[in-house]
C-alpha cells in the first residue's frame, strides 16, 4: 500500500467514527459565536503542530474565512516569540499560557486549548487560570478521554472535543476540520447579524 493510500485510509476510517462529536463541536461554535457577539475575546493556545493550528484559528477570525466581514478578537497566547522565551526564561514552562491568560482574559471571554494528547501540563494550566478568570473553556483534545494524572487537560473544559485516535497527525487533521467548521458558522453568525443563543 502507498503512502497515500495509507494516510487516505486512516482517515477516512476516523472520519467514520466522529459523528458522536456533532454536539460538543456545535456547543463550542456556539460558546464562540456568544462570545463574540458579547464583545469579548477569543484566546487560544497549543504546543507544536497545535501551537500552529490555535495561530490558524485566530488568523481566520481577524481576517476572514470566507465572508466579508469584520475583524472579530482573537488571540493566540502561542505566537509571541520573544515573550514565551521571556516567560519560559524567568517562570516554570508549564506556566508559559496561564500567566498570560492572567495578564489579558478578562470574565466572559473564551480560552481554546488544543493538546493532541491531552498530556500538555502549560495547556491545563491556562484552562484553569481561565476559569479562575470567570472565562468560557474549550478544549480541543485526542486519545481515549479519561482524566488521570498522564492527561491532565481532561475534564477541565465547559465543552470538551476528543477526537478518538492516538495518532497525533490523524487527530491534527480532525482538529483543523473543527476549526474550520467552527469559522464557518461564525461566518454564518457575522455575515448575516443573526444572533446566537
Amino acid at each position: 500500500m502507498s503512502l497515500w493510500k495509507q494516510t487516505t485510509t486512516e482517515t477516512l476510517d476516523l472520519c467514520s467514527r466522529l459523528e458522536p462529536l456533532g454536539g460538543p463541536i456545535d456547543q463550542a461554535a456556539q460558546t464562540i459565536a456568544q462570545t463574540l457577539q458579547a464583545g469579548r475575546t477569543v484566546f487560544a493556545c497549543g504546543n507544536g503542530g497545535s501551537a500552529s493550528q490555535a495561530a490558524h484559528f485566530c488568523g481566520e477570525l481577524v481576517g476572514r474565512y470566507r465572508a466579508n466581514r469584520e475583524p472579530l478578537a482573537a488571540v493566540c497566547l502561542s505566537s509571541d516569540g520573544p515573550l514565551l522565551t521571556c516567560l519560559i526564561n524567568d517562570y516554570d514552562a508549564v506556566d508559559v499560557f496561564a500567566r498570560q491568560v492572567r495578564a489579558l482574559v478578562r470574565p466572559g471571554d473564551c480560552v481554546v486549548g488544543l493538546s493532541t494528547s491531552g498530556a500538555s501540563q502549560n495547556v491545563a494550566r491556562a484552562l484553569l487560570a481561565a476559569r479562575e478568570r470567570g472565562a468560557r473553556t474549550i478544549a480541543l483534545l485526542g486519545r481515549s478521554g479519561s482524566p488521570d494524572s498522564a492527561k491532565p487537560v481532561f475534564g477541565l473544559a465547559d465543552a470538551e472535543i476528543v477526537v478518538p485516535d492516538s495518532r497525533t497527525a490523524r487527530i491534527q487533521e480532525v482538529h483543523l476540520m473543527i476549526i474550520h467548521t467552527w469559522c464557518e458558522h461564525l461566518d454564518e453568525v457575522f455575515a448575516s447579524g443573526k444572533q446566537t443563543g
